[in-house]
């Protein structure tokens, strides 16, 4: 999984079928630190995210197991809300 963060609203009238009923959401992916990398990409969001919350966030085959329809296009996908980030560095 990796960590995101919500950015913006993606508003498509029209999709595939099994994406009717679905948010999408503009994700900018992040590192450890919260810091940027690489560039934003559209997620599937079953959770109700809203702008600027943190979440983690899973790409590929995975991401497409959060639309119970077994085939879908589905390449990546809103997987929780992160509340808080507790990181120990190491010596």
């Amino acid at each position: 999984m990796k960590f995101g963060k919500i950015i913006g609203r993606v508003i498509s009238t029209q999709k595939v079928e099994s994406f009717e009923g679905l948010k999408l959401v503009l994700v900018q992916p992040l590192n450890e630190k919260l810091k940027k990398v690489g560039t934003a990409l559209v997620a599937v969001d079953t959770l109700q995210s809203d702008i600027g919350q943190i979440i983690y966030f899973e790409t590929s085959k995975e991401a497409s197991r959060i639309i119970e329809k077994e085939m879908n296009p589905c390449d990546a996908a809103v997987m929780g809300i992160i509340d808080d980030i507790n990181i120990t560095e190491r010596k």
